[in-house]
């Protein structure tokens, strides 16, 4: 559905998030490929090019230049290849491309990083963050949802939110020992909680962790 300029203006205004990314431009396929998966493998959402990371509307240079990067990405830097929506939308003579992505059918997609390296990423916060092997496992078990939406927790599941509450971090091993099952059980459970927003996820250390979401 075609996006007027105040309604461009009013998703701006909400910040970059799970379903929002800005870009100023399309630097190269692989760089944006890695988004559009991210999008695709979570709840889906929009890329806004030609907006800066501060939420100013700078315009790109050359919009067919942009679209020509986009296909390239999604024909030749995604597996499976990945169904998108591109608009523009003009202000004051600067070109935004919105770049509207669907949650995905036919997870896990992944995106080519390196020659023949193909990686998968899911959306954490306003963040692309690479997936293991259990968390693509995972997503193919995931049946995409229209929206957003919160879900009922299990006792597990609810005490490794209890757990964020009162620690600064919850790590895998710990989350194991916490509910006593097994080390993939654990961690299928703190995806799922990723994925339907209570966790967040960091991988920047040398032990992945979670925090609260």
């Amino acid at each position: 559905m075609p996006i007027s300029l105040p309604e461009l203006r009013a998703l701006i205004a909400q910040g970059e998030s799970e379903q929002l990314e800005f870009k100023t431009r399309t630097t190269h396929p692989t760089r944006i490929s890695r988004t559009l998966v991210s999008l695709a493998n979570t709840r889906g959402g929009h890329v806004l090019i030609g907006v800066d990371d501060r939420g100013r509307i700078v315009g790109v240079r050359d919009a067919e230049e942009e679209r020509f990067l986009l296909r390239q990405a999604t024909a030749h830097y995604i597996e499976p290849p990945l169904p998108m929506h591109v608009q523009e939308v003009e202000d004051d003579e600067r070109t935004v491309l919105v770049v509207e992505v669907a949650e995905s059918s036919h997870k896990p997609h992944k995106a080519l990083v390196g020659e023949d390296d193909w990686r998968g990423y899911i959306r954490v916060g306003a963040a692309s963050v690479q997936t293991s092997r259990l968390t693509e496992k995972v997503l193919q078990q995931e049946p995409p949802e229209p929206r957003f939406e919160r879900i009922p927790l299990n006792r597990h599941e609810q005490a490794a939110l209890d757990y964020v509450r009162d620690h600064p971090r919850l790590t895998l091993p710990q989350y194991e020992k916490l509910i006593n099952v097994s080390r993939r059980r654990a961690h299928r459970l703190l995806i799922k909680l990723v994925l339907h927003g209570y966790l967040r996820y960091h991988d920047k250390e040398k032990e992945p962790y979670y925090t609260r979401g």
